[in-house]
């Protein structure tokens, strides 16, 4: 029998999406642990790579740090964080793997948004500022509603990588749909086998697709402010500093 085959007769088997080994079960602990890790990431990078961009501070040099963090192997993290959440108590399966996917995910959050921020045009701040807006009122105002497309594109990204990676997770006992992965290649179950990694690719494109909605529901503005014209009159700009205001 052909692996697609293989696989097809495992997702029909309706034993293969009952109990606590299942494919609902285990997709859903995939997600979870993604989800978590996303939220965490965003928490953790977004508010500093913004703040750092505003006050034009630091950036190259935070932006770097978080760098050597795409350098870090995944698994090598799982591994380190393993005998720390066991001697503390949180045992095997979810927190190692959340740990190293929050590492992972949070370096393109903290790139985009910095330079999302950075990047936003000086004479539209410039005009913001003369109008008599405050620092933050900028920074909410003008800087954080142009940067948004930058922002959720980095989510994006790691959302991705993070739902992509989960499954290194069931290599210390969590399990989700990498266990079919692990499973498979154990048994030489070409149907498990499949099975974890095609859900997994669902689930990424999903992700992706999720998130480019998001992004263009978020900002409709920007879709507004494209077209035929570059608008570089300044009176123009001050209308858009006091549009974004409203």
């Amino acid at each position: 029998m052909s692996a697609l085959g293989e696989f097809w007769d495992f997702v029909t088997d309706p034993d293969n999406w009952e109990g606590a080994r299942g494919i609902p079960v285990r997709t859903w602990a995939t997600i979870k642990v993604s989800a978590f890790a996303t939220f965490a990431a965003t928490a953790i990078a977004l508010p500093p790579a913004v703040w750092l961009a505003h006050v034009r501070r630091g950036g190259l040099l935070v932006v770097s740090i978080v760098n050597i963090g795409r350098a870090l192997p995944s698994f090598g993290i799982i591994a380190l964080v393993l005998p720390i959440s066991i001697h503390y108590g949180f045992g095997l399966g979810f927190w190692p793997t959340f740990v190293a996917l929050v590492l992972l995910g949070a370096p393109p959050i903290f790139t985009n948004a910095y330079t999302g921020v950075r990047e936003v045009d000086p004479g539209t701040v410039e005009a913001a500022a003369g109008m008599g807006l405050t620092g933050r009122e900028v920074l909410t105002g003008v800087e954080i509603p142009n940067a948004l497309p930058l922002i959720i594109t980095g989510i994006r990204i790691s959302a991705v990588q993070i739902v992509a990676t989960a499954a290194l997770g069931a290599l210390v006992g969590y399990q989700s749909l990498g266990s079919y992965v692990i499973e498979g290649q154990a048994q030489f179950d070409d149907g498990k086998l499949l099975t974890g990694a095609i859900f997994i690719a669902l689930l990424a494109i999903f992700t992706e697709i999720t998130f480019s909605v998001i992004e263009r529901v978020s900002t409709p503005w920007i879709r507004v402010r494209r077209g035929p014209r570059h608008r570089t009159d300044p009176v123009e700009v001050r209308a858009e500093v006091m549009e974004l205001n409203v």
